[in-house]
């Protein structure tokens, strides 16, 4: 039996069927965006729930310095949500695309990366929204108060602490998803083990360089987003190392 699957359809149905693919993942958005819009209020809610536990109880506030600034940050809210609710059934459609033209090894080896990818994501950017957002805005609001003379008190605008928080939880999913791309490098042929293990002091300068770059100009959130990454990059190794043992199983039982 062929793996690879007997349906290969010229380049004009391939066309077609991905339009067909990019149609449904458009409405699928656009449908999510329709819910997160009429919720955008609670969601806003709960991205902010950090900042109102950071300020306390009954005190602290956020202003909009724009008519329209308001309005948009409730359009932004109903689009990053509408994204993370519909991308279950936008992956279900890149599968659908990929999966013919792919052998039934590749398959097996891909599935997982696509099933660990959302998983790790939500992973980062619950570490994000439960541990270093209030640590990290309780670290900021210890400026509150005199001045030499004068009172400073923080009024954050809603639309730059809505891009505060995307990027926090942005950096932190990506940077989850390091162990999926280390092994898929590794799996193709650009890196080995050894080389990993090699470049370990490097990685770890890299980590602190991403994670100046990535998070705000505190040591507290950066030095949260680079130990996670280090973590991460051991745990790469330790995944690879089983991942090579399988395959030269695999390889001794197919000589055999």
């Amino acid at each position: 039996m062929n793996e690879l699957d007997e349906t290969r359809a010229p380049l004009l149905e391939h066309l077609i069927e991905l339009r067909r693919r990019l149609i449904w993942s458009f409405v699928a958005l656009g449908a999510a965006f329709a819910v997160c819009f009429y919720f955008a209020d609670h969601i806003f809610a709960f991205l902010a729930q950090p900042l109102v536990d950071a300020f306390g109880k009954g005190e602290g506030k956020m202003i909009y310095t724009k008519l329209y600034e308001a309005f948009f940050v409730q359009v932004r809210v109903a689009f990053f949500a509408a994204f993370f609710l519909a991308f279950p059934i936008i992956a279900n459609q890149i599968w659908a695309f990929v999966a013919p033209g792919l052998y039934a090894k590749e398959k097996r080896a891909f599935l997982p990366f696509l099933i660990a990818t959302p998983v790790l994501f939500v992973m980062g950017g619950a570490l994000a929204y439960y541990f270093v957002m209030p640590v990290a805005f309780r670290f900021f609001l210890t400026f509150e108060g005199d001045l030499g003379g004068i009172e400073q008190e923080a009024l954050p605008a809603v639309g730059e602490y809505l891009s505060m928080v995307m990027h926090f939880i942005l950096a932190f999913g990506i940077a989850f998803l390091l162990p999926i791309l280390l092994m898929l490098m590794e799996r193709a042929g650009l890196v080995s083990r050894t080389q990993l293990k090699r470049g370990r002091r490097y990685a770890i300068l890299i980590a602190f360089i991403v994670a100046a770059i990535a998070t705000p100009p505190d040591v507290l959130s950066q030095l949260m987003l680079a130990v996670p990454l280090i973590l991460l990059y051991e745990l790469s190794l330790i995944a690879i190392w089983f991942t090579e043992r399988r395959r030269a199983r695999e390889v001794k039982a197919e000589a055999t």
